[in-house]
């Protein structure tokens, strides 16, 4: 069998079900994993100031947030990538023009373009966002990653013309007109192979699941890349393996596929 080192796991719908919770199934895996040496690391695209209860109960001090642009291991920075200023402040003019809302994520809160339309009140709640302010204008400096929110089908082109950067739609129903800013050269898969590198781990010895379209360069970025069977449909190119939903031990069975796990 082989010598697996390493194991990354998205959060929204990959650990976490749709009502927030964590199978038993996805515990006890990760922890039969965590007993047998294998480093976990949660990737997610949240702000890491958000997710600390979610490593808290699966004893996991390892994180990467913000689609890339952050990583922490056993509780030390191992890197951290603001995104380009012009970027920001443009992306916040177009939201303004054409009547959509900006959540911008810094290493210590939630910069949002406004805080009292339903529609942002539904994010904040969705994702449970607490450490929410509006934006203020030295903060674009600090920008480590940003959601676009309220963007009809068609809209995401208005944002894609810049070089290196490209929307990937919220995985979650109720939230498809929310994208995520994904940079080419900072992503999911830029934090992996960071990481690897690092520890001195082979990519063969690395294991990701996922279920959107943010986590298309984590799968491709590790040995065993596995797709959630809720994942969004265009993942499933990215995935070596497709596994079952996240209502349906999705994280358990793929560990099982690979002997890891009873």
């Amino acid at each position: 069998m082989m010598d697996y080192k390493i194991l990354f796991l998205d959060i929204d719908g990959t650990i976490l079900r749709p009502d927030d919770t964590i199978e038993d199934s996805t515990k006890r895996a990760i922890a039969q994993v965590q007993q047998k040496d294998v480093e976990v690391f949660l990737a997610t695209g949240r702000p890491l100031h958000e997710i600390s209860h979610i490593g808290d109960e699966l004893n996991i001090r390892s994180f990467i947030g913000y689609n890339g642009a952050y990583a922490i291991h056993k509780g030390k920075d191992v890197f951290k990538e603001p995104m380009d200023t012009s970027i920001v402040e443009h992306f916040v003019n177009i939201a303004k023009q054409h009547g959509h809302e900006v959540i911008m994520y810094t290493n210590e809160k939630n910069v949002f373009t406004s805080l009292d339309v339903p529609i942002m009140k539904e994010f904040i709640k969705r994702f449970h966002l607490r450490k929410n302010a509006l934006l203020t204008p030295g903060i674009v400096n600090d920008i480590l990653g940003m959601t676009l929110v309220n963007l009809s089908e068609n809209e995401p082109a208005l944002y894609e013309k810049y070089d290196n950067i490209h929307l990937s739609q919220v995985n979650l129903e109720g939230f498809r007109h929310s994208y995520d800013v994904i940079r080419d050269n900072v992503n999911k898969g830029f934090a992996v192979e960071m990481i690897l590198e690092l520890l001195n781990i082979p990519k063969e010895s690395a294991i990701a699941f996922g279920d959107g379209m943010n986590d298309k360069e984590m799968l491709k970025a590790v040995g065993e890349g596995f797709a959630m069977g809720n994942g969004h449909p265009d993942l499933f190119a990215y995935a070596k393996h497709k596994t079952t939903e996240v209502t349906n031990s999705g994280i358990y069975n793929g560990l099982k596929s690979l002997g890891l796990v009873h």
